[in-house]
């Protein structure tokens, strides 16, 4: 989706649909625009959004010009900052580096007890021990996926068929079951897949 408003940047992703039929997929604050201008045309409209980091449903405000939403979107959802730490403990041995993550990485790191510092020594530490075990990992997109297939298909024949694959990691099978779904969600069903599973760049 072209990005109708450049100076009002968003790292946070969502796609919106109209029923089963994928409406806009991108920033928050575009596709809120996009949402605001397909709601003026067909005012019947059913549409539900959905956070692709989460798979959770988001509302947006919709009020006033396509300006006044943008911006107000991106700052209700602006990524909060992070609290200025002292660079490392230099008696304790402990030395400042630079890490670089995404906003939504950053939102849960600050989330977890203790503040992303504890939290990341944490994983290190898990990481190191038990080799990088990746069922933590797996477990989430499994359940933010689940989530998105409950809201949009837990009505739809082979649900759930559908999500007990999700669930055994079988893939394949999943897919299958998904096979009558609407094309645009069975689409992104296996594009939260791709998304989550993507290397870093």
């Amino acid at each position: 989706m072209k990005n109708a408003h450049p100076i009002i940047a968003s790292t946070l992703h969502c796609t919106a649909f109209d029923g089963p039929k994928r409406l806009a997929s991108g920033a928050y604050a575009d596709v809120a625009v996009a949402v605001k201008q397909h709601v003026r045309a067909q005012p019947e409209a059913s549409i539900l959004i959905f956070d692709d980091q989460s798979g959770r449903e988001i509302d947006f405000d919709l009020r006033g010009t396509d300006r006044d939403i943008a911006e107000r979107v991106a700052k209700q959802f602006a990524a909060p900052a992070e609290p200025p730490r002292a660079a490392g403990r230099p008696r304790l041995g402990v030395v400042s580096r630079e890490v670089t993550l995404l906003p939504r990485h950053w939102e849960w790191l600050a989330a977890q007890p203790g503040g992303a510092s504890a939290t990341l020594r944490r994983l290190v530490e898990t990481a190191s021990r038990d080799g990088g075990d990746d069922r933590a990992v797996l477990r989430q997109l499994q359940e933010l996926t689940y989530r998105f297939m409950s809201a949009m298909a837990g009505n739809l024949a082979g649900f759930e068929e559908a999500s007990r694959a999700l669930f055994a990691g079988k893939i394949a099978d999943m897919e299958t079951h998904m096979a009558a779904w609407p094309h645009d969600v069975r689409a992104h069903v296996l594009r939260l897949f791709e998304m989550e599973n993507a290397p870093a760049t």
